[in-house]
């Protein structure tokens, strides 16, 4: 095998595609990156089992061939190399690269003890890249990141034709946005589990690249994603997601808006003084919001901000960090919180102006922290 491509081009594909190798791959094998030169162009691909990245380069192919090289190893290598063409080269079981004066020479593995590649299932449906990216960043941040719970590690996505619903929940707080796509089938109802670091890359990597293609098996284990040139596929999580929908409540009499970016920053500053598990407290009256956090002798903070009521006054507490997470997805100019009564979840939702009607495609539903006179 032999090819020459751009440095930036080979660095950037082969930087993509190690990101889906497993840091404790179960076979020496599953460590490496396959490489094969064919036509006018070379693919790069990994395989960990559960995951599969793959993506294909123009190069000027001299000698059509394979190999299996380490992947983080030329990761690095390849980053490292001054910016010029790079000669590929396979000889004897090594892999040489030359750029300019440098040179380096690899160990391959064997070719033949390497799986193959699952196949992308058929393409179910297309979405905006950027507007999927979007909304997979509003949600994931709700997603569990205990891997002893690997159901709530997941988010869910829910089809119900051109309608898409992704949601996540750790058990403190829900977060669920709509979106519109293009299905192949506009009576397509289906809804699978994704593992949310794999929705994450997704959304960072191939959501810049304009349209993004779905596909879902009709057996609902694997899911592929597609675009620009470049595939992953991934194992579904396996299990029954809980019914959280329900968590949203059917009515709320109190509500309240206030100037997102105001409060993030109030916020930022009261929870500088709140120790670890110690929440900050929110109280909303006519006119204005009132934070404050700390106890006791030690440092306490608050500061008074602008905010409008309807109903009764109403003070909360919240975990700072899932507050001012909820609040960086918001997206809007203003937030507008809805409550029941003070112990029960509340839920914020994006608004454009004060008067405007709140924006429900995306809902944050944060779970308070129990005052003592609640």
């Amino acid at each position: 095998m032999r090819f020459s491509v751009d440095r930036d081009v080979l660095a950037e594909a082969v930087t993509w595609t190690a990101r889906s190798l497993s840091p404790r791959p179960p076979v020496p094998v599953l460590s490496g990156l396959l490489i094969t030169a064919q036509g006018g162009e070379v693919s790069i691909a990994s395989f960990d089992y559960e995951t599969s990245a793959k993506l294909s380069i123009a190069a000027e192919v001299i000698e059509e061939g394979q190999t299996l090289v380490s992947g983080r190893l030329l990761a690095d290598i390849c980053r490292s190399l001054p910016s010029a063409p790079v000669a590929v080269e396979t000889r004897d079981s090594k892999v040489y690269l030359t750029c300019r004066s440098a040179k380096f020479n690899l160990a391959s593995m064997p070719v033949s003890d390497y799986p193959e590649l699952p196949g992308l299932p058929e393409v179910s449906g297309t979405v905006d890249g950027a507007a999927f990216a979007h909304a997979v960043s509003q949600v994931i941040i709700a997603a569990s990141k205990d891997d002893t719970l690997p159901i709530l590690t997941g988010v869910r996505m829910e089809i119900d034709g051109p309608n898409m619903t992704l949601l996540a929940t750790d058990r403190y707080r829900l977060a669920m946005r709509e979106l519109i796509w293009e299905p192949a089938d506009q009576g397509l109802q289906t809804a699978a589990l994704i593992k949310a670091r794999t929705l994450n890359e997704v959304a960072k990597t191939l959501g810049g690249a304009g349209q993004l293609s779905i596909a879902l098996s009709g057996s609902h284990e694997l899911i592929g994603f597609e675009s620009g040139g470049r595939r992953t596929t991934s194992l579904l999580v396996d299990g029954e997601y809980p019914k959280i929908r329900s968590l949203f409540p059917d009515q709320t009499p109190i509500h309240a808006v206030v100037r997102t970016g105001e409060l993030v920053e109030a916020v930022r500053r009261v929870s500088l003084v709140a120790e670890r598990n110690t929440p900050v407290r929110l109280a909303f009256v006519q006119g204005q919001l009132t934070l404050d956090a700390g106890t006791g002798e030690d440092a306490q903070a608050n500061e008074v901000i602008e905010a409008q009521l309807e109903g009764e006054d109403i003070t909360v507490a919240f975990n700072p960090v899932y507050l001012s997470e909820g609040l960086g997805a918001i997206g809007g100019d203003y937030v507008r919180f809805s409550f029941t009564t003070p112990p029960k979840p509340a839920v914020l939702s994006p608004q454009e102006s004060p008067e405007a009607e709140e924006d429900r495609r995306y809902r944050y539903l944060l779970m308070p922290v129990r005052l003592p006179q609640q």
